[in-house]
């Protein structure tokens, strides 16, 4: 169980989640083909793989840096709106990471927060539009009442990874109010959004990471 993270181990993670991406390439695909241009994968995945290709350059930043740079590098490099809203994201967070050497679980969901409203603000979404903002905000909220409850940081990553799960699923009965999959007769329904996905799998990697 790790209780702090600092450069090296974001950079692990980062790592980590471009693998789990690169690996779903047929399943994400499939799901945007459906909802949206079917470019989702493949534009995550270069995202991904831009930040795994500059690794060393990464190690040498402290934290704060390291976000802006991942958020910059995301934002040059994944097309459509999904690297402008992960981009801003992280460049959004780095503000809260200025003078930190690790974060805690505080400081976590602190960066987690952030880059929440960062998406939603830059995206005008919300709750309930069927986007990957329904998997980060139940993860963000199940987070912060986990910590107002004073559980230890296991369960709360625990709580946190069920809450985005929960939150990726319930995108399959949502209507679709942003993208694509709008203007289709059903809206969309029926169908878990790719965004979603994906916004679940880095959670779920950096939950698995902080458990080792």
């Amino acid at each position: 169980m790790k209780n702090v993270l600092n450069t090296k181990d974001v950079v692990k993670v980062l790592k980590i989640i471009a693998k789990r991406i690169e690996e779903n390439k047929d399943y994400i695909t499939d799901l945007d083909a459906i909802l949206g241009d079917g470019d989702h994968w493949a534009n995550m995945n270069m995202g991904y793989q831009k930040i795994v290709s500059i690794e060393e350059e990464l190690l040498e930043l402290n934290l704060a840096d390291l976000f802006k740079k991942v958020g910059m590098t995301l934002m040059s490099t994944i097309g459509g709106s999904s690297g402008v809203l992960y981009g801003d994201a992280f460049i959004t967070a780095h503000k809260s990471l200025i003078g930190v050497e690790e974060m805690d679980k505080f400081k976590i969901h602190e960066v987690l927060d952030s880059g929440l409203n960062a998406m939603m603000k830059r995206g005008n979404a919300k709750p309930g539009d069927k986007t990957m903002i329904d998997t980060l905000y139940q993860a963000v909220k199940a987070y912060k009442e986990s910590l107002d409850n004073n559980d230890e940081f296991e369960i709360t990553i625990n709580k946190m990874v069920k809450a985005a799960e929960e939150g990726m699923e319930s995108t399959k009965e949502m209507e679709a109010a942003k993208g694509r999959a709008f203007y289709r007769t059903d809206k969309g329904v029926g169908h878990i959004d790719p965004g979603a996905v994906t916004m679940y799998y880095q959670i779920q990697e950096l939950a698995q990471y902080i458990m080792l």
